[in-house]
């Protein structure tokens, strides 16, 4: 398709547009050459005449308006010329050569002209089109007779032919170009879905396009990660703005392959923040393993990825677990997130913990306990809250 985008090219286009411009150029074009050929074929049929005129005037007139929406950029000049001339050209064809059977139902290509329309303007303005084709249609079943008595002869076996072609090249006309605009529309869905996916969760979208208006649940048990970058300021002042930004996409795009890697799921991203929760939206009985492997690996991950300008990105992870509330808010620009106070401890474990470590809370512990090698802290005195007792998330234990 990109090869036709020559068509009433602006570089000022935008995908919507080169898109129109595209679809208008096969449309005629496909009409075109069924011009050309019904030309050809009644020229055989009945000689030099209007009903072999008719078709290649068609023709002259779809190629004139393509070439003048090309030189201007201006496609309804192509858009009104096919639909009108495929809705009339096709009706004084039929009439030419007779009735409806003499003419093997010409008039079946009139439909493509609606067709057309529903393509390229407003429902609305589309029915006006259809509302021509009925009324071509109701003069040419009100005259039939007429014009049976005054149009060509035309033997049994030429009708057949007629019926065949019209009814069956039609037919394939337009079904092309339906299934043409639904895998456009199928790949505008997945698109689209891939687009909400990033900012929501995989088992969220489809109650979001139920037209559900509120999405809100309560999680008994779960487990929540925040991560910070330590020293972000000095670290990157003296850096360029794209070096920042590239380093911090290197760095959160392992973090995102990691959260893939253990099935959970990436809430937000602030700034040099990063937080992921374990058990929500799809419950878990090993919410809070899953990330405490999880942390292990993103501090493994850092570790790996190499120096920019003798300098190493360091964070401080911190992790709860607890009772949750996790919904959608937002209108245009929708966001999955989780609050309560399991919320609020995981971001102070984080902020109160030490640069390269995990640290996590006593809810944390006792779920890992069994698995996981935690070093004691002590208590802690915890802002806002009073002295809690944490842990150092050390690895994993041998088995």
């Amino acid at each position: 398709m990109n090869a036709l985008s020559f068509f009433a090219y602006d570089p000022d286009d935008t995908d919507e547009d080169q898109l129109a411009k595209t679809t208008v150029f096969l449309f005629a074009g496909a009409c075109t050459i069924a011009g050309v050929i019904w030309t050809v074929m009644y020229y055989r049929a009945f000689g030099w005449g209007l009903t072999s005129f008719l078709p290649s005037m068609f023709v002259f007139i779809v190629v004139g308006a393509l070439l003048i929406s090309h030189f201007t950029r201006n496609i309804s000049y192509a858009i009104y010329s096919v639909i009108v001339c495929i809705i009339y050209v096709t009706s004084f064809v039929q009439w030419s050569i007779g009735g409806l059977f003499a003419s093997g139902f010409v008039l079946a290509w009139a439909f493509c002209g609606p067709i057309g329309a529903l393509i390229f303007f407003p429902f609305r303005k589309s029915v006006v089109w259809l509302l021509l084709y009925f009324a071509n249609l109701l003069i040419t079943m009100s005259f039939d007779d007429f014009f049976a008595r005054n149009g060509q002869v035309v033997d049994e076996e030429t009708q057949r032919l007629f019926f065949i072609m019209n009814l069956s090249f039609s037919s394939i006309v337009i079904f092309v170009f339906a299934g043409y605009f639904v895998s456009i529309a199928s790949r505008e869905r997945r698109r689209g879905d891939a687009l909400l996916l990033n900012t929501l969760p995989r088992e969220i979208l489809p109650v979001l396009k139920s037209g559900q208006k509120t999405i809100a649940d309560y999680y008994e048990t779960s487990s929540i990660l925040f991560c910070d970058i330590v020293g972000s300021t000095p670290l990157f002042s003296d850096m360029e703005p794209e070096d920042v930004v590239d380093w911090l996409n290197e760095v959160f795009s392992m973090f995102d392959q990691l959260v893939e890697k253990y099935s959970v799921e990436k809430i937000r991203t602030i700034g040099d923040n990063y937080m992921v929760a374990s058990g929500v939206p799809s419950p878990r009985v090993d919410h809070a393993n899953a990330l405490a492997a999880l942390a292990l690996d993103m501090l493994n991950g850092l570790k790996q990825l190499p120096e920019r300008e003798g300098k190493r990105v360091n964070c401080r992870l911190g992790i709860n677990s607890g009772p949750v509330v996790a919904g959608v808010i937002g209108k245009s620009k929708f966001q999955y997130d989780i609050w309560g106070d399991t919320v609020n401890v995981a971001s102070r474990m984080e902020s109160h913990g030490d640069a390269g470590k995990i640290h996590i809370s006593a809810s944390t512990y006792e779920l890992i306990k069994d698995d996981f090698e935690c070093e004691y802290r002590g208590a802690t005195q915890i802002k806002g809250k009073d002295e809690l007792e944490t842990w150092y998330l050390v690895g994993p234990k041998n088995s």
